[in-house]
């Protein structure tokens, strides 16, 4: 979109909020870039340059405003319904693999080679993938900064530099603004939380209903491992320094986040999945004036419009539990769930609530007896077939996976039909044109709706939903009184 200098513009001087993590814009007379609905006057036409992205607008020269501070945006929906090697990329950048294993290893991942990589994300971003990082760890120090009582050597390493030097230099060329300084500004009567837990909010596009997003996560919980208390979903994370603990709580124009961490390393990671699992990201706008072209979807979306699709934290673990859902209710695949994890979770102490696992690995799930689970003999072997693929690493379900490459590895195994497959599809991939007509749910809306009840003639009819099938699925479940769709009592 920031090829589109009219439009930009348009969105510039209306301060239109949507189009928020789509461009930045750099005001060549200030050195500042700014998201579309900064609060301040807008610059003159042609004092205006449009970037794709923060990291770009930095490469440019140009430092945060601190008024919109468009470092805190929403991130580009382009990353949510795209499935080919940029956006794969920009996921697993957010999912931290460049911090960890670099450039080279976010290339082995993809399969392509570093310069490909580099190549292919400044044709498109204007930024390479060491750039992107740098932004993000940028935001990272921010949050820390302005959040945490840490000192600025520790939080100099916890956001991924290097050296307390490059930190130092980042966050002045970044905001302007010296480490200290940035605390400085913290308003006074908001003490910083202790070490181990932030406080922080989690933006998003408007509209978003957090009804069926916040009563699915909460109805279909683990015991153990998540649960809504004091009108928040909380659960537990497995990361790559060590575990946490998030919860979430809907605002009107934001997500309250608390997480607690074991290793402040990892804040990043949490925050790009607690993101992710809300579904954040997505431009509800597109979604729904898509759906509204469907007479029959109109009045759907009219009455809660902003529907997000519940997705999942861990993907592994979600495949896991759609196994377990297969052909019983929601009550039976909890209970079969937390019996594994009791049984084969790690176990961690949480001192605000009921939490008590993490959910166990493939890994360790490779170890369990078939006998010992209660449920009949082929879905045994079709969870332990899986449970292997996973622990092997045959299937890849991370963030920057192949969203066809995974559904033919999962179909190929046994007990995978196409309701667990595009289940999986939806909530562990993201792919948000996943779609399942035969679930029980969609064919009774369906049949209410005067809608084709076969799976066939409905993927016929559907094919307009296109790319937005999955959030259709969320507007059909909607039409029945089902938990999932009902935002817990606080």
């Amino acid at each position: 979109m920031h090829e589109d200098v009219e439009r930009c513009v348009r969105a510039v001087r209306s301060r239109d909020a949507r189009f928020d993590g789509w461009f930045f814009t750099g005001v060549v007379t200030t050195g500042i870039y700014c998201r579309p609905s900064c609060p301040v006057v807008p610059p003159k036409p042609e004092n205006m340059r449009f970037y794709p992205s923060a990291a770009a607008a930095q490469q440019a020269g140009f430092r945060a405003c601190k008024r919109c501070r468009p470092d805190t945006s929403p991130g580009s929906p382009e990353w949510n319904h795209r499935a080919d090697v940029v956006a794969r990329a920009m996921r697993l950048i957010a999912d931290g693999v460049v911090d960890r294993e670099g450039v080279p290893g976010l290339a082995g991942r993809l399969g392509y080679s570093t310069r490909q990589i580099e190549r292919q994300l400044n044709a498109e971003l204007g930024a390479g993938p060491l750039a992107l990082a740098r932004a993000q760890r940028a935001q990272t120090a921010r949050l820390l900064i302005e959040t945490t009582p840490l000192p600025m050597g520790d939080i100099a390493f916890a956001a991924g530099f290097a050296s307390i030097r490059t930190f130092n230099d980042t966050v002045r060329e970044v905001f302007a603004l010296t480490p200290t300084q940035l605390r400085d500004r913290v308003a006074k009567g908001h003490p910083p939380a202790g070490s181990g837990t932030l406080s922080l909010r989690l933006p998003f596009r408007a509209p978003l209903c957090p009804d069926n997003l916040f009563g699915h996560l909460t109805a279909t919980a683990v015991p153990g491992v998540e649960e809504w208390r004091d009108g928040a979903f909380r659960r537990t994370m497995r990361l790559p320094h060590g575990h946490g603990i998030a919860a979430l709580s809907p605002r009107p124009d934001h997500v309250a986040c608390t997480l607690t961490l074991s290793d402040l390393r990892d804040l990043t990671i949490a925050i790009s999945r607690c993101r992710w699992m809300l579904d954040l990201d997505a431009d509800p706008v597109a979604v729904d004036e898509l759906l509204r072209a469907d007479p029959v979807m109109a009045p759907l979306v009219d009455k809660a419009p902003g529907r997000r699709v519940p997705r999942t934290m861990d993907a592994p673990e979600f495949a896991v539990r759609a196994v377990l859902g297969q052909q019983v209710s929601v009550a039976a695949a909890r209970t079969h769930a937390a019996r594994l994890v009791t049984a084969y979770g790690d176990p961690i102490t949480d001192p605000g609530g009921g939490l008590t696992h993490l959910f166990p690995t493939p890994a360790a799930l490779a170890e369990l007896d078939p006998e010992a689970l209660a449920f009949p003999k082929t879905r045994r072997t079709t969870l332990t077939t899986l449970v292997d693929a996973l622990a092997g690493g045959e299937i890849d379900l991370g963030v920057g996976s192949d969203w066809d490459e995974a559904r033919t590895r999962l179909s190929a195994l046994p007990g995978f039909g196409p309701w667990t497959v595009e289940t999986i599809a939806m909530r562990a991939l993201g792919d948000p044109d996943a779609f399942i007509p035969g679930d029980l749910g969609i064919k009774t809306a369906a049949k209410g709706l005067g809608l084709p009840t076969t799976p066939a003639a409905l993927t016929r009819h559907a094919a307009q939903w296109r790319p937005w099938r999955a959030y259709a699925v969320q507007y059909l479940w909607a039409t029945s009184d089902h938990p999932i769709n009902l935002l817990p009592a606080s």
